[in-house]
């Protein structure tokens, strides 16, 4: 066995550890215990004898998983239900109907979806308990396009979005104007019923109006936010006309706000986040520590461009050369968060692939330490953008000084075609779904001289 194919089995076991600490299954039974008809909800108590039905809606790509846990809490005590995750995801269920859709650019079947959630929310009444099972991907995978906006027009301008390099508040804001499913609506049209809303966050902060696009929290954003969103992205012209019309409606009051914390409708509902990237993270430093790296978390809130991200991990990876003595052991320097990319080019990739292209580079400007360093960036849900992988590897030999290769790299980065360039080389990373999802990690191993 070579060393760069221990330290690729390395960073492969760190992931899985960090995947594994986020399970969806295990967070909903730490978070939820039931004892005779006592349920116990993140220390929050709550009399099951007092409701007449419990119902179940959501969506996300951890919420199979989680309506499975659920299931497997409360049993016969469900009446029904229905969550929707994305193609691929899906989990055999037997009180809750699961149903599939698209993402990160909705669907037909994602619309059909979103407008049966409504209607089973339209039965609750004030003597039932609904329980609400939220997870990233819950945006695009439940559109309800706000007439006149259609689902073409969301399709459209998510993509828009997407290509910008707008971050995911930035595209929740927008995503949550547009809809009559999200900030909070989930919330109004489930009145008067008692609402525990389960969340796996996937956003930097653990924003309860981010997440999922708030179905059941108070929005904070406004039209007017999302107005100022599209000039920041020079996207006013490219926009559809219906999109366009719908918010400056809103902004002059003729079409209807988000819901905001002042209104009755929360007054019932509790939102609760049982997962999230802390826990990814120190799931990693547990097993890098049993395997004798000292584990340093560097960055907890990643944000900003993927390459300049990979700029500043790099940095630190070549700093923590700079003090390691032979006698010390090795490191495992991690970083967590939600970077963006900003799409020019016409190649394929995600943001992990990007940032480990772009962080491969760095190190080549890095010869003294090169030999020391290795990396990982992934996303936790499986799926780095538009393609079938969770992200990639960068090994000591996974791109070398030369010229050649070099400029290969540089031009694969310049077309955002990472994809390509991690194929290649043989340091794609492809997971498969993993049925959760808290954003990205960073794995940076670090050997001492």
């Amino acid at each position: 066995m070579t060393e760069y194919t221990q330290k690729r089995k390395d960073l492969l076991h760190i992931i899985d550890c960090a995947i594994a600490a986020v399970s969806p299954e295990s967070a909903m039974h730490a978070a939820l215990s039931l004892d005779g008809d006592i349920l116990k909800v993140a220390d929050v108590k709550y009399d099951l004898s007092e409701f007449a039905r419990i119902l179940v809606v959501g969506a996300g790509k951890a919420s199979a998983p989680m309506a499975r846990a659920l299931e497997a809490i409360l049993d016969n005590r469900i009446q029904g239900g229905m969550i929707v995750t994305k193609y691929g995801h899906g989990l055999e269920l037997k009180k809750i109907t699961l149903t599939e859709s698209a993402h990160p650019v909705p669907d037909i079947a994602g619309e059909q979806a979103a407008h049966a959630l409504l209607d089973i929310a339209r039965g609750a009444t004030q003597k039932d308990l609904a329980f609400c099972l939220l997870s990233g991907g819950a945006s695009a995978l439940v559109p309800a396009p706000h007439h006149p906006v259609t689902l073409d027009n969301k399709q459209t301008t998510t993509r828009l979005l997407l290509e910008c390099g707008a971050t995911i508040n930035e595209i929740n804001a927008v995503r949550k104007h547009l809809s009559e499913f999200k900030g909070g609506h989930l919330a109004k049209v489930l009145e008067p019923a008692t609402v525990i809303t389960l969340i796996i966050s996937d956003v930097v902060g653990d924003h309860l109006d981010v997440i999922g696009s708030g179905p059941t929290a108070p929005d904070q954003s406004t039209f007017r936010d999302c107005l100022d969103i599209l000039t920041k992205y020079d996207l006013n012209n490219r926009i559809p006309g219906e999109v366009i019309k719908l918010l400056k409606d809103g902004e002059t009051g003729m079409a209807p706000e988000t819901l905001k914390a002042d209104d009755s409708c929360f007054n019932r509902v509790r939102n609760v986040v049982i997962a999230g990237n802390a826990m990814a993270l120190n799931g990693a430093a547990n097993a890098a520590r049993e395997m004798g790296y000292a584990p340093i978390i560097v960055n907890a809130a990643m944000q900003g461009e993927a390459r300049e991200m990979a700029k500043c991990l790099i940095r630190e990876a070549g700093e923590a050369c700079e003090c390691r003595m032979d006698t010390n052991p090795p490191i495992c320097l991690l970083a967590g968060g939600e970077t963006t990319v900003t799409i020019t080019g016409k190649g394929r990739g995600g943001r992990n692939q990007e940032m480990a292209l772009a962080a491969a580079l760095e190190l080549c400007g890095l010869s003294r330490y090169k030999e020391r360093i290795s990396l990982a960036c992934v996303g936790t849900d499986g799926n780095d953008g538009p393609t079938d992988a969770a992200g990639a590897l960068v090994l000591p030999d996974t791109l070398s000084a030369s010229g050649a290769q070099n400029l290969s790299a540089r031009q694969h980065l310049a077309d955002n075609n990472s994809y390509a360039f991690f194929t290649d080389t043989g340091t794609i990373l492809k997971t498969g779904p993993t049925r959760t999802n808290v954003m990205d990690i960073a794995i940076i191993l670090v050997d001492p001289a």
